[in-house]
């Protein structure tokens, strides 16, 4: 019998075939395989053939659905030939080996129940195992089949285990993450405020500095335009005012003396019978002014004492 599957997918290939098929191919020989395989079917289901429209593309479904049949068909007939073959065979080993077991006396019916249940559980463990015979080499060799298995298995599992408890760490160390992640989310939930008004006094602050540096901006300008005025230049820096600086004081040093005796004489007339006159004059003030001075240490000197 065909499966839904293997008909859905005969019915593609037919889809394909009948739109690359020539007018050609449509002809009486393919319509009566076609309705050679429909009678054999519905004669094998007891009903009768119905009456079919058949065009290109009806055709062409059927010949997919009748060669995909008949090809399972022989299929199924070769393997259900080969199972009546094994099955020959296994029933005349099955009688030579109960013949040997009647002419040893241990057929069925001479063996007490506890034998014939005995040989049953031996055959159940052999069909359970997978072995052809009952030979305790087969035994042996499936008892050390099942047990790589049995270690197999019991090294997936620990492995298994092993990443399961990896696993279980890894969420136990989420879960905390999570948790702290939370903590942290609420605190910040609770700073919004206070950030939120530090922020407001930055933006204020910034907008303060903007303002100053447009005015110092503006500052610069000018006193850029005023240097130009003036003929700054870059050569004219602090070192050299202070060498300019010290250059002076240096000159005034020198000039002092020179300027105090030009002062001493800047009362003197510009005439000489003038500085003449003025100079006798300084003299007679210099001796009136001498003898006031012995006058008045005399007059201590010749004083009474009280």
């Amino acid at each position: 019998m065909e499966s839904i599957g293997d008909l859905f997918s005969a019915l593609d290939f037919a889809q394909i075939s009948v739109d690359e098929m020539p007018r050609s191919s449509f002809d009486a020989v393919l319509i009566a395989k076609v309705k050679a395989w429909l009678a054999s079917q519905f004669a094998a289901a007891g009903r009768e053939l119905p009456e079919f429209e058949f065009t290109p593309r009806s055709v062409a479904h059927l010949h997919a659905l009748a060669t995909l049949s008949l090809a399972r068909s022989r299929a199924a007939s070769i393997v259900a030939a080969d199972l009546r073959l094994k099955a020959a065979e296994y029933r005349a080993q099955a009688s030579r080996i109960r013949e040997i077991l009647d002419n040893a006396g241990l057929s069925q019916e001479r063996l007490t129940p506890r034998a014939v249940a005995s040989v049953q559980c031996v055959a159940s463990v052999a069909n359970l195992l997978n072995i052809r015979d009952t030979e305790s080499s087969s035994f042996v060799v499936a008892m050390g089949d099942l047990s790589l298995r049995k270690a197999e298995v019991d090294e997936k599992r620990a492995k298994v285990q092993k990443d399961s408890k990896a696993l279980l760490e890894y969420t136990r160390k989420a879960i905390a993450k999570l948790n702290d992640l939370k903590k942290s989310f609420v605190k910040f939930e609770n700073e919004v405020a206070v950030h939120e008004a530090q922020m407001d006094q930055w933006q204020n602050n910034l907008a303060i500095m903007d303002s100053k540096e447009r005015q110092y901006m503006l500052q610069l300008n000018n006193y850029k335009a005023l240097l130009t005025r003036v003929g700054y230049s870059p050569e004219i820096n602090h070192g050299v005012l202070m060498e300019m600086a010290e250059h002076k004081k240096d000159l005034e040093k020198k000039t002092k003396p020179i300027l105090d005796t030009l002062r001493s004489y800047q009362d003197l007339p510009p005439d000489k019978a003038l500085a003449a006159l003025a100079i006798e004059e300084k003299k007679r003030q210099y001796t009136a002014a001498e003898k006031y001075l012995e006058e008045v240490l005399h007059s201590a000197l010749t004083a009474p004492e009280l």
